[in-house]
C-alpha cells in the first residue's frame, strides 16, 4: 500500500521531536508500510536535503537506544521530504496537491502539528483544492480548541470538509501499550470484570504526575493551564476507559460509544460542587531529585503574577447502575515528587474480617509511566505459626519483561493507525465535545474567583488540600496508603 504522510508544522517542535521519531522507529522495526513518502510543510525555505540534515541534527537529542546509525538514517531519510507552505496563501495549497497528485499514493495522511487555530483555515483550503478524497485522512493534534465553543467550531469546520470517518483526533495516551492492557484486561479476562462495579470497589484513582516544569513552553502552557492540558483529554479518556460498559464488538464505534456514555454519566459540575470538589495549585521553587528549582512565576516565558494553574485534583462520580457512588478522584501537575502516572482501583475492605489485622483492602494499579504493568495487592500468610499475622504482599507483572521483544510507542501506534485508517484509539467528535461541556463550569468558575489558586513546593505532590479532597470520603492517595 503507497501512502504519503504529510506534516504541517513540520519544522516544529512536536514533528521533529516525537512524530519523526516515531516514524523511524516503526520503520526499524519493518513496521512502516512500504511505498511511503513523508513530506514536511513549513514557512522556511528549504531543500529536500536541508531538512533531511536538520532531521538528523535533531536525533541527537533523542535517547540513545533510539538513534539512528549513519547507515540506518540515510535508508529513513529517502523518505522524506520538503515543501514550503505559507498556510495562509491559497496557491501553497495548490501546489501541495500537485506534489501528491503526480504519485496518486493509495492514502493520503495529512498530520496538523500547528496550533489549533490554524485547523479550521487548512481545513478549507484543503478542501478547497479538492485534498479531501476518500483517499485522504486528516490528523488533528491536541488540544483541540480552548473551550467548547472553539472545539465546535473546528469540528463544525472539520465536518464540512472531511467525514467523521476520515478525521482522526489524536489522543497520544490511548496509543500508550498500558492503556491497551487496560483493554485487555477488562474485556479478555474474566477474572476481574465481575468485581469491576460498586459492590466490590470503593474508589479509584487516576494520577497523571510530571516532576518537569514548563521548560521553555511558559507562554504557551499559560494559556492553557493543567485542567487543558490534562484532564480536559488524557486523564478523562483514561476514566472512560475504566469505567466504559463492555463494547459488543472491538469496532470503533462501539467502543467509543461506549466511552461517550461514560462522558455523559459523569456527574455535572455546580458553582457550589466546584468549590467543594476542585482544587487548583500552582508550584513555587522547591527540590526535585535533590535539584533545587524555580517557582512557576520564575519560569522562562509566564507572564508575572500568573494565576495558571500547574496542578488540579478533583472528585466526580459516574452516576450509573455500575457505579453510583463510587468517588473519582483525578489527579495532574507538573513539578510533582515524581513522574509518575497510574490508575489505582481500591477494593472495598471484606465484609466480615476474621484475621486480626487484615484490614488493608486489595488494590489493583495500572502503572502506565514510566513503568508499564500491573500490581495486585493481596494479603497472605506467612505460615510461620499457628498465630500467623497476614501481611500484604503484591503480584507484580512487568509488561516490558513479559514481552521482551521490541514494544511499539504511543505515537509510533497511532501513526501506524492513522496509515491503515484504524480509528479505534482516536477520539470522536461528539467525546470531544462532551468532554469540553463537562469541564466548561469548572472554568467558568474559576474565571469569576481568582483568589482559589494554592501554592505547592515543587517536588511535592501537590498542596495539601488535596489529601484532604480524598480523606473527606475516609480515603487516602496511593503513596499516602
Amino acid at each position: 500500500m503507497s501512502f504519503d504522510l504529510v506534516f504541517f508544522g513540520g519544522t516544529g517542535d512536536l514533528t521533529w521531536r516525537k512524530l519523526m521519531p516515531a516514524l523511524f522507529q516503526a520503520f526499524r522495526h519493518g513496521k512502516l508500510p512500504e511505498g511511503g513518502r513523508i513530506l514536511a510543510v513549513a514557512r522556511d525555505d528549504r531543500s529536500d536535503e536541508a531538512y533531511r540534515q536538520f532531521i538528523h541534527d535533531r536525533f541527537a537529542e533523542v535517547e540513545s537506544s533510539k538513534r539512528p546509525s549513519d547507515e540506518e538514517f540515510a535508508r529513513f531519510a529517502a523518505l522524506l521530504h520538503y515543501q514550503r507552505m505559507d498556510l495562509s496563501h491559497p496557491e501553497d495549497y495548490a501546489g501541495l496537491k500537485q506534489w501528491l497528485d503526480a504519485r496518486g499514493a493509495d492514502t493520503v495522511v495529512l498530520y496538523l502539528a500547528t496550533s489549533p487555530y490554524l485547523f479550521p483555515v487548512i481545513c478549507e483550503q484543503l478542501g478547497a483544492v479538492g485534498l479531501n478524497g476518500p483517499q485522504v485522512r486528516v490528523v488533528l493534534e491536541k488540544p483541540l480548541g480552548h473551550d467548547l465553543t472553539s472545539a465546535r467550531e473546528i469540528n463544525r469546520v472539520v465536518r464540512s470538509v472531511f467525514s467523521e470517518r476520515q478525521a482522526f483526533r489524536i489522543d497520544h495516551y490511548l496509543g500508550k501499550p498500558s492503556v491497551q492492557n487496560l483493554m485487555a484486561l477488562r474485556f479478555a479476562n474474566a477474572l476481574f470484570e465481575p468485581l469491576w462495579r460498586r459492590e466490590s470497589i470503593a474508589n479509584i484513582q487516576i494520577t497523571l504526575a510530571e516532576s518537569i516544569g514548563v521548560g521553555t513552553r511558559g507562554d504557551f502552557y499559560d494559556k492553557t493551564g493543567a485542567l487543558r492540558d490534562m484532564v480536559q483529554n488524557h486523564a478523562l479518556q483514561l476514566l472512560t476507559m475504566i469505567a466504559m460498559e463492555p463494547p459488543s464488538t472491538n469496532d470503533a464505534d462501539a467502543i467509543r460509544d461506549e466511552k461517550l456514555k461514560v462522558l455523559k454519566s459523569l456527574k455535572p459540575f455546580t458553582p457550589e460542587s466546584v468549590a467543594r470538589d476542585v482544587l487548583r495549585g500552582q508550584y513555587k521553587a522547591g527540590n526535585v531529585a535533590g535539584q533545587a528549582v524555580p517557582g512557576y512565576l520564575d519560569e522562562v516565558k509566564v507572564p508575572p503574577g500568573s494565576s495558571c494553574e500547574t496542578f488540579v485534583a478533583l472528585r466526580t462520580e459516574v452516576q450509573n447502575w455500575r457505579w453510583a457512588g463510587v468517588p473519582f478522584y483525578l489527579r495532574t501537575g507538573k513539578r510533582l515528587a515524581a513522574r509518575d502516572a497510574q490508575i489505582v482501583i481500591n477494593f472495598r475492605e471484606v465484609p466480615h474480617p476474621i484475621f486480626p489485622n487484615a484490614s488493608q483492602p486489595n488494590k489493583l494499579v495500572i502503572k502506565l509511566q514510566p513503568e508499564d504493568g500491573l500490581e495486585l495487592h493481596l494479603m497472605a500468610a506467612k505460615g510461620s505459626g499457628p498465630s500467623d499475622q497476614l501481611s500484604p504482599v503484591q503480584l507484580d507483572l512487568d509488561f516490558d519483561r513479559a514481552f521482551p521483544s521490541e514494544r511499539v510507542g504511543a505515537y509510533e501506534r497511532l501513526l501506524l493507525d492513522a496509515i491503515a485508517g484504524r480509528l479505534n484509539l482516536f477520539v470522536r467528535s461528539d467525546e470531544q465535545e462532551q468532554a469540553w461541556r463537562w469541564v466548561e463550569p469548572i472554568l467558568d468558575a474559576w474565571s469569576r474567583d481568582a483568589t482559589g489558586l494554592r501554592t505547592y513546593a515543587a517536588g511535592s505532590w501537590g498542596p495539601a488540600a488535596a489529601s484532604a479532597l480524598v480523606a473527606r470520603d475516609g480515603f487516602a492517595w496511593a503513596e499516602e496508603q
